[in-house]
């Protein structure tokens, strides 16, 4: 056996692109949605900078993953330095787009980051812990990464009711989605599981975004996509779905959910 040859075998192969970035199509969307609402309904000084703070803040999650495991195990493998690497430069992405957030948005723009902040502490406690894949941290990490559509109204000059109104419409479109997704992927492998709590929470989103439309605080085509979603979900938790795999349901997802934001933009510009 030669050196190179020994060095091949004992050194295993790290993937950069796995350490920097998250693999779920349904994380993409988490952070992508509520950005891409915002921008192009409240479009700001602050939106170039605000979208840097998020993105950075979103992209430092997946090292860290490697990162805080290692250092808390004392060890250093081949993941390690990347690890630290890319969690330098998102967080150097993270800080610039922080400060030019701070000097463009007017402070009450920040109120939605001090109420998530506690849950973006969770997320990194359940990497630590390797559980970010259990519904709790899904839950929680969807509530966080949504509040940035409130954060780009209110720096666009949004009234405090019709920002919020804009989170919980996020959050109509994001929890039962993540709800149905793990049950769906259960039902292809075969596995029990409870089809009530995502048709629920989906009919609880419709009824909520219904309510948000009759005070004038959701346009009414947004309704109508809420209503769709809950039909894909009766659909696709019943024994007449079509078997799929867990990457073409995480597409499709990321499609719903561009489709969603689509449909509460062109509603609120063109009042329907």
């Amino acid at each position: 056996m030669t050196k190179e040859t020994a060095i091949r075998i004992t050194k295993p192969n790290v993937s950069a692109k796995s350490i920097a970035l998250p693999v779920e199509h349904g994380a993409w969307g988490f952070l992508f949605e509520p950005l891409a609402a915002g921008i192009l309904l409240a479009p700001s000084a602050a939106t170039f900078w605000i979208v840097l703070m998020v993105t950075g803040a979103f992209l430092m999650r997946q090292p860290l993953k490697f990162l805080i495991p290692d250092w808390l195990g004392g060890k250093n493998l081949p993941r390690t330095a990347p690890a630290l690497k890319y969690s330098v430069i998102f967080a150097s992405l993270f800080a610039v787009g922080a400060i030019g957030s701070f000097a463009f948005a007017p402070i009450e723009s920040f109120i939605p980051i001090l109420a998530i902040a506690p849950l973006a502490i969770y997320q990194i406690y359940s990497d630590a812990l390797r559980k970010s894949r259990q519904l709790l941290p899904e839950l929680t990490g969807a509530v966080a990464l949504s509040s940035s559509v409130t954060v780009l109204a209110l720096a666009g000059g949004w009234n405090p009711s019709a920002a919020f109104s804009l989170w919980a419409i996020m959050l109509a479109r994001l929890i039962p989605s993540i709800l149905y997704v793990r049950s769906r992927l259960r039902l292809e492998k075969g596995k029990e599981t409870r089809i009530l709590p995502p048709i629920a929470a989906h009919i609880l989103a419709l009824i909520s975004v219904a309510a948000l439309a009759y005070f004038g605080l959701s346009p009414i085509l947004l309704v109508l996509m809420i209503a769709f979603l809950l039909g894909r979900s009766v659909y696709g938790l019943s024994s007449l779905r079509k078997p799929a795999k867990a990457k073409f349901i995480g597409i499709q997802e990321v499609i719903f959910g561009s489709l969603t934001a689509l449909a509460l933009v062109l509603g609120y510009y063109l009042g329907i």
